[in-house]
């Protein structure tokens, strides 16, 4: 049932530092996600990293990300652990 949701699971997929690495992040329904994926790169990662793609995860990836079941990452630059498929990566 969707009818109630006003927020949506978002999966973003950049570079850093030449590494692929990949963010969930969940915001307001009808916002700019692209934007925001530019922008929050722009202030976490100014010239080091480069946005990939920007796309609604799918359901699967929605469910895994909210259980806390996505790969994680060994290595990520900001000392917090990293998620998806890509971030193992390098």
């Amino acid at each position: 049932m969707e009818l109630f949701r006003r927020s949506a699971t978002w999966v973003i997929d950049y570079r850093y530092e030449g590494h692929p690495r990949r963010r969930f992040q969940i915001l307001d329904e009808g916002a700019d996600a692209q934007r925001f994926a530019a922008e929050w790169l722009h202030e976490m990662h100014p010239g080091r990293a480069t946005l990939v793609a920007v796309r609604r995860a799918s359901a699967e990836e929605e469910g895994e990300y909210l259980r806390g079941e996505e790969a994680r990452n060994v290595y990520c630059p900001t000392g917090r652990a990293g998620g998806g498929p890509l971030s193992g990566e390098g």
